[in-house]
């Protein structure tokens, strides 16, 4: 692993017990200039991650929490008339940052999630027809609790396609429980996260990991996963090109953070169901069988040749 990443994430890991392998895929994902959604039940630690990733890297972090009466102009700022000046004055919503923490992001209204749709595409945002760069690197990491809590609503395809990644934290293991209760008796461990880079270290982190080298026949192999959701009989709505792309850009970080500079299928396959599982519906035949999206990606992980790659 490389020796900033692997800085980057023993300092989050003195906030966040047992969750080893989501705090890489995180990491992952920063690298590779994505965002993240987090389904899982409240409590288990989403926005102490957040938190802990914000402060190891150094960013400008901000926090909504989403509810029914949450507006668009919260997200994105608005503009408001100064009687001094005699002209519109813009007012930054709290997506102007480099860490954005949409929480409970499926409680809201659909207007106010799209406002995140330009800013998470695009990278920027545009009020009155002025249009504005986010701050570099920019992340969005959102939350949602399990469809049918109440008070959720499913976030639409459009916007689901949006993150690179769903990640479940999930409970954590009993022997984590109780180092969770013992850290929390003395002071806060966020307080002991250090910074260990600053934004220009992640931009030329975001470079290195852009440069991987992706052979064409493990760029046929991607396109042969991703082509086989959409042929399967069980899936209705299979991934998109977005999804592939995607797919090799984390394929991309999971090789840099194993000290690599070319991808190898194992790399793929790593990221393979975080990348696509949330990007797919299943039709009635699979719900009839009582068979999940992670079952139909791991037989398509099984069914489709990967390639040998000789370096």
């Amino acid at each position: 692993m490389q020796g900033k990443a692997s800085q980057i994430i023993n300092e989050v890991k003195k906030a966040v017990v047992g969750k080893d392998a989501i705090i890489c895929k995180v990491l992952m994902v920063i690298l590779a200039q994505g965002h993240i959604l987090l389904e899982d039940i409240p409590g288990v630690g989403k926005t102490t991650l957040a938190l802990a990733f914000s402060k190891a890297m150094s960013l400008d972090y901000k926090r909504v929490q989403f509810t029914p009466d949450v507006m668009p102009t919260d997200v994105t700022g608005f503009s408001i008339y100064n009687k001094a000046t005699g002209k519109l004055e813009y007012k930054p919503g709290a997506a102007l940052c480099n860490l954005f923490l949409a929480d409970e992001i499926n409680r809201t209204s659909s207007k106010t999630q799209s406002a995140l749709l330009e800013v998470m595409e695009e990278g920027s945002i545009t009020v009155d027809g002025i249009t504005r760069s986010t701050p570099k690197p920019y992340i969005v990491i959102a939350t949602q609790n399990p469809v049918g809590s109440a008070g959720t609503q499913m976030l639409p395809e459009s916007q689901l396609d949006r993150f690179m990644v769903r990640l479940t934290m999930g409970y954590p293991k009993f022997g984590d429980e109780v180092e969770i209760l013992k850290r929390k008796q003395g002071d806060d461990p966020l307080d002991s996260v250090c910074k260990v880079v600053d934004e220009q270290a992640i931009l030329s982190m975001q470079v290195q990991t852009d440069a991987v080298y992706i052979s064409d026949d493990l760029y046929a192999y991607i396109a042969r996963l991703v082509s086989a959701t959409r042929e399967n009989s069980m899936i209705r709505l299979g991934a998109s090109p977005r999804g592939s792309i995607a797919l090799a850009r984390m394929a991309q970080a999971a090789a840099y953070l194993s000290g690599r500079d070319y991808i190898v299928p194992k790399d793929v396959q790593f990221v393979f169901r975080d990348v696509i599982e949330h990007r797919i519906l299943l039709n009635s035949q699979a719900k009839i069988s009582s068979v999940s999206a992670g079952e139909l990606l791991d037989g398509i992980l099984k069914e489709v040749h990967a390639p040998s790659i000789v370096r």
